[in-house]
Formats: structure tokens, sequence, C-alpha cells
């Protein structure tokens, strides 16, 4: 099982970007998905989660400006930021929990991370 990102760049203040993160191999389920970032030299957060029914919880710093979804017949969750600031600069990952086929147990899997960089 695992997580591949895409969709990170360059951008400029006020420009907009859609981060995707598919989830492969012998899966059975997911429960919740997100994604969270880590700025230089800071710890990583929490940016946004949904679960499997849909429900969202967005960090403070985000509300109004990014969007989560996910397609659960493909396994994927996405991210639409917009507004985007030279605050947002970090690199992304994306997390779900995700129970293999070979375990039939839930477990935290995270992705390999895409730098999004905001600036003009």
């Amino acid at each position: 099982v695992q997580l591949q990102a895409s969709g990170g760049g360059l951008v400029q203040p006020g420009g907009s970007l859609r981060l995707s993160c598919a989830a492969s191999g012998s899966i059975f389920s997911i429960n919740a998905m997100g994604w969270y970032r880590q700025a230089p030299g800071k710890q990583r957060e929490l940016v946004a989660t949904i679960t499997n029914g849909g429900t969202t919880n967005y960090a403070d710093s985000v509300k109004g400006r990014f969007t989560i979804s996910r397609d659960n017949a493909k396994n994927t969750v996405y991210l639409q930021m917009n507004s985007l600031k030279p605050e947002d600069t970090a690199v992304y990952y994306c997390n779900a929990w995700i129970r293999p086929v070979v375990t039939m147990k839930y477990d935290a899997y995270w992705g390999q991370g895409t730098l999004v960089t905001v600036s003009s």
C-alpha cells in the first residue's frame, strides 16, 4: 500500500494549485484522509481532513481558501488551494487511514510530500 502525491509547484501570491494523492495497493477500505504541511524550521501541522462520509475539518489558517475533497472510487484525496499566501509555502503531505487486505487492520500511511512554493 502506498500514497502518491502530486500537484505541487511554484505559484504567485493569490494564485491557485490543486494537490492530488492516490492510494494504491491491496486495499480493503480507507477511513479518514487528509493533508498536512511542514514549513522550513517548523513542525508538521494539519491542513485539512475528510472522513469517508465527507465530513471535513480545516486549520483556521486555511478556512475559506482551501477545499479538501475525495473520490472514494479512485481512492484519491484532493486539496484545492486558492488565494495562496507566501506563508502557505511548505512541503505538503497526504495521509490516510487504510485497512490493507493483508492485515485487515487500519494504519496510518503517508505520501512522499510535494513542495508548494508561493512567491512572486
